[in-house]
């Protein structure tokens, strides 16, 4: 009997589970305006709904009475409406609403500024309860534009209230309702995560977080909810990348490389010893592409000029050790031209052959580099997207390396993979990624990480400077070009004509401490600025670089510059990476509130690089008033007081989303909604070690005890499966 009465309820629980991936048509009182304003939002399905949590709640639980509240704090108080007003005030086409609000202990005077309305909602003897910030003045408390809550005629006061984000359709008071329906209709259903990893990081179960992240009894609740809604996020996360990557492997062979003469050769090439933390990287690296059983997918963490490019020589040598071939694939034509510049004379050293494949090389140069990858005669390409194309085929690719790969799509990670399948990956990266981020967003990945310089430059100094103090950096150029230097100039736009959303990196505006956005006042760009520089300092060879240049034009600058045949070079972002001058000494960066610390970052990387020491001028529009706050002027404050690439990366992080760091929103990635990158590190790291876990139990996840998990991936990340697969 007992096993009988068991089927009904299990499936009664699934069929509600299955509910949430279904169209919000399904609930009740959604259609018309308010099923289009759910979709303008985003809303689709029943679960992206009850996804759309509360961004803030008004705890009316905890009331003061009007004589206790404590004035100059954000008070509750629950009274009684006695009188209703609206009155003109001395600010032309202003009405003033003014309510006056009694309990057993005083009178509350309520201020509600252009909103005469209000005075048609309220009526004497209603129940209100107020949140506000309670003040004092001509002999009453007050409260201005506090938030407000109805309560029923029996005088009983109001709960926790949730405020969702709503638009033009739908009230917050109709997205209460709806969400109230939807969570009745799913009622409790089957939980995928299994009840022991649940117990084990004691974890609500995501039906009871669902519910009481939207209509909590006690704040206290509201955290834990979200706790169990991120490590959902970061769990499934993981599992998707996982999957996703271990998908493509499940039916290919790994390359099993040796370390011969070629590895040997290379290291002696190299000119410096390589330094213990580099040491460590190729030991990784090394005895992941020499394990037969297992394809490498690894990420080389490095700051700027930390020498992963000796460390990939050497994984580029093991390959040539084993017969095989090698692909390095950069974002830009610069950056790969310096890779081939920076890597060819040791890969000669080493007798391993090698050519540059980009978008400039000319057609005749094109068709010998494909004749000789197809035949095996060429060891290593070095490219951009061009090594994407079909009519590049290796006889043997066993190795893909892929630098600054939040720069690509995965789409085009893997086309690079399919051609050799059972290839193994090196990603590398300059940009500093906080550990958290490594693991949620590089999750499928093994991280090596190199932190210091194995031969340091002369270094950088970084000042911030008000715009109006533009003159101490161009005095720093002039002096630098008497000394036989170059600089850069760097601008977040190319031309005048150039929109805001166009630009290299956009961080989001600057705040006030009133809410508001301050928008720079000057918005720089490549071309007007050059035609300043020529104009502030005649004689000076000055010219241009930018993304919208042509492959040849801009490796043609690239080239003079570095040959010292320009002096100044103003630019966009697009030297962030790969452009290694020692003779440039000195940097000015327009508009620097713009750009995140990472790219500044970044940038400043360009000078101190050889023997003589940079400088790195910030320049700003937006220095805060003195005794207000600007987040962007405290970025820039922290920029020029650190080096630490990873110390600024951790400070972004908690100044940015997550996707703007790593270019995620604009490269086929995802980002984290409930997750807090900055204080969530023991649930990231419970959730990389879980789901590590249940892929060692069933490794696509399609055992009976893990297959609801697969089903939950598939219906949150399909679009990642999609993306790989081409559909």
């Amino acid at each position: 009997m007992a096993a009988d009465l068991s089927v009904p309820r299990a499936s009664a629980r699934l069929s509600r589970a299955c509910a949430l991936h279904e169209d919000i048509t399904r609930l009740k009182y959604v259609s018309g305006t308010r099923e289009e304003a759910l979709r303008r939002l985003g809303i689709e399905r029943v679960g992206d709904l009850l996804s759309h949590i509360p961004f803030r709640y008004l705890d009316f639980t905890r009331a003061y009475t009007i004589e206790n509240a404590p004035l100059g704090e954000v008070c509750t108080i629950v009274g009684t409406v006695d009188k209703v007003s609206n009155r003109p005030t001395s600010k032309r086409g202003m009405t003033l609403t003014e309510v006056f609000l009694v309990d057993e202990s005083g009178v509350l005077k309520v201020a509600f500024f252009k909103q005469p309305w209000l005075a048609r909602e309220f009526a004497r003897g209603d129940r209100l309860a107020l949140i506000g910030k309670v003040e004092f003045a001509y002999g009453f408390k007050q409260m201005a534009s506090p938030h407000f809550e109805k309560l029923d005629g029996g005088g009983a006061r109001a709960g926790i209230q949730p405020v969702h984000r709503v638009t033009d359709g739908i009230s917050q008071a109709w997205m209460r309702r709806i969400a109230s329906v939807a969570l009745e209709q799913v009622g409790v259903f089957c939980d995928p995560v299994p009840a022991r990893l649940r117990a084990r990081r004691q974890l609500m179960s995501f039906s009871r977080a669902l519910r009481t992240i939207h209509f909590p009894r006690l704040m206290s609740e509201v955290q834990l909810a979200r706790r169990r809604l991120a490590y959902d996020e970061l769990m499934y996360l993981q599992l998707a990348l996982r999957l996703r990557n271990d998908g493509d492997l499940l039916d290919v062979a790994p390359f099993a490389h040796s370390v011969g003469a070629h590895v040997r050769a290379m290291r002696d090439a190299l000119p410096f010893a390589l330094s213990d933390e580099q040491e460590a990287a190729v030991a990784d690296i090394l005895g992941d592409m020499c394990d037969a059983g297992h394809v490498m997918n690894r990420l080389l963490l490095g700051d700027v000029g930390t020498g992963k490019t000796a460390v990939a020589c050497v994984a580029l040598a093991c390959a040539a050790d084993s017969g095989n071939q090698a692909c390095v694939m950069a974002p830009t034509g610069v950056l790969a031209r310096q890779y081939a510049v920076k890597s060819g004379p040791l890969l000669d050293a080493a007798g391993i052959s090698w050519a540059l494949l980009t978008g400039s090389t000319t057609a005749a140069e094109r068709s010998s580099i494909l004749e000789r990858v197809a035949s095996g005669v060429l060891d290593v390409v070095f490219g951009t997207h061009a090594v994407l194309n079909d009519d590049l085929r290796f006889r043997r690719l066993s190795l893909v390396v892929i630098d600054e790969q939040h720069r690509f799509g995965v789409g085009q990670r893997n086309v690079l993979r399919g051609k050799g399948p059972g290839a193994d990956l090196l990603v590398m990266t300059a940009t500093p990624i906080p550990r958290t981020l490594a693991l949620s967003v590089y999750g499928d990945l093994d991280t090596s990480i190199i932190r210091h310089r194995p031969v340091p430059g002369a270094g950088v100094s970084t000042v911030a400077l008000e715009s109006g103090s533009r003159d101490i950096a161009y005095g720093a150029v002039r002096d630098a070009l008497a000394q036989g230097r170059q600089a850069y100039v760097i601008c977040p736009m190319v031309s005048p004509q150039d929109a805001l959303e166009q630009l290299d990196d956009v961080p989001g505006l600057d705040i006030d401490e009133n809410g508001r956005a301050r928008q720079a006042a000057t918005l720089h760009d490549v071309e007007t600025e050059a035609t300043d520089i020529r104009r502030l300092i005649p004689g000076a060879r000055v010219e241009v670089l930018h993304g919208k240049m042509a492959p040849k034009a801009k490796d043609d600058v690239i080239d003079r510059f570095g040959k010292g045949e320009i002096d100044i070079l103003v630019s966009t972002t697009v030297v962030e990476v790969g452009v290694d001058v020692p003779n440039a000494t000195v940097m000015l960066i327009e508009n620097g509130e713009r750009f995140g610390l990472a790219t500044l970052h970044q940038l400043r990387g360009r000078v101190g690089r050889g023997s003589n020491p940079g400088t790195c001028y910030v320049l700003t529009e937006v220095r805060p008033k003195r005794g207000s706050k600007s987040p962007a002027w405290e970025r820039l404050q922290a920029l020029a007081k650190t080096d630490d690439g990873f110390e600024l990366a951790e400070m972004d992080l908690r100044l940015r989303h997550e996707g703007e760091i790593l270019g995620l929103r604009q490269h086929g990635g995802v980002t984290l909604r409930f997750v807090d990158l900055d204080a969530d590190v023991d649930l990231i790291e419970a959730a990389h070690e879980d789901a590590e876990e249940l892929l060692r139990y069933s490794r696509d996840l399609t055992a009976c005890a893990t297959m609801p998990m697969r089903h939950e991936v598939i219906a949150r990340y399909g679009d990642v499966f999609k993306e790989v697969s081409g559909g």
